[in-house]
């Protein structure tokens, strides 16, 4: 097929991953009505329709569930024959965008460090830091993310995982909360607080409540929020208690009013892994930004409340 727009695939994996115009386009960079016209090609092209009205959305034609999977390695593997296999390259002369998706604890902890090393090392390097609103590991199969930060078991058996730094839970409040009134700290004490609980999908309970439940005492979850640093905002204003995890209280311990106590209750270390898709595996460019993000946070957190 001599005549053949290759680009297509691009565009044909774009349009089966998202199954609307509308988010095909937005992952594109283009208008809707392009789109719309590359869809028309596609289906000249393949002789179906693909994607079919049902209702207010549109869904695959059994062609395109079949296509589908064909078309993301397809793409996925011609991205991979085309990423630079130089084994010396040079940051400084790099040109690039990586998608790093962490959550906000992270972000806020390390972001603004692992940025100005990599604007003094590879000046034609950019970074965007997604949000993590799931443990989906579609992004990095589909390449929308080239790192994913999280806990180890947040992975597909084909990625690969590499540890970071180990961290744990404390607990914060603010200056002259009652809890601080006394020396000790007990589970007691602790449980009988109103309680700011951090959960991305609005659950209330976790690992300290199984504790809590354990020596037959429970918490009150005044307050879900989504962010730990929304979190932090209430704690200071009021007297509940907020779980922090501890790197991310130590990069904002000169600038807060906050105090941290460790948690009355046993409680499990958490391990904090970067995770990639196995193809980007061999590409100097990834094999750099990865060393980076890991010699970052080992020296961030060596010898400090997270290690």
């Amino acid at each position: 097929m001599p005549d053949a727009d290759l680009n297509l695939l691009t565009a044909l994996n774009a349009l089966l991953s998202e199954g609307t115009v509308a988010k095909a386009a937005e992952r594109m960079g283009l208008s809707e009505s392009a789109m719309s016209r590359t869809l028309a090609r596609l289906r000249e092209a393949t002789g179906d329709p693909l994607l079919v009205r049902a209702g207010r959305g549109m869904v695959p034609t059994p062609h395109a569930l079949a296509l589908r999977d064909r078309v993301r390695d397809l793409v996925q593997e011609s991205h991979a024959v085309l990423l630079p296999a130089d084994a010396s390259m040079d940051p400084r002369t790099l040109q690039r965008l990586f998608t790093i998706r962490a959550n906000d604890g992270f972000i806020e902890a390390f972001a603004h460090v692992l940025v100005a090393r990599v604007a003094q090392e590879a000046p034609g390097v950019r970074l965007r830091f997604a949000p993590k609103p799931d443990k989906d590991v579609r992004p990095l199969r589909e390449g929308l993310i080239d790192l994913d930060v999280g806990v180890l078991g947040e992975s597909g058996p084909e990625v690969r995982i590499q540890a970071l730094y180990r961290d744990r839970f404390i607990a914060a409040v603010r200056e002259g909360h009652p809890l601080l009134a006394e020396a000790e700290i007990t589970p007691e004490r602790y449980a009988a607080c109103d309680h700011v609980i951090t959960s991305r999908h609005g659950r209330t309970e976790g690992p300290v409540d199984v504790a809590l439940a354990a020596m037959g005492l429970a918490r009150n979850a005044a307050v879900v929020v989504p962010s730990f640093g929304t979190a932090l905002s209430i704690a200071a204003a009021t007297d509940l208690v907020a779980l922090i995890p501890a790197s991310y209280f130590e990069r904002l311990r000169a600038q807060s009013t906050l105090r941290s106590f460790p948690l009355p209750v046993p409680a499990e270390q958490i391990t904090i892994s970067q995770m990639w898709h196995p193809r980007l595996d061999r590409d100097p460019a990834h094999r750099w930004l990865r060393g980076m993000v890991l010699e970052l946070c080992r020296m961030l957190t060596e010898g400090g409340a997270a290690s």
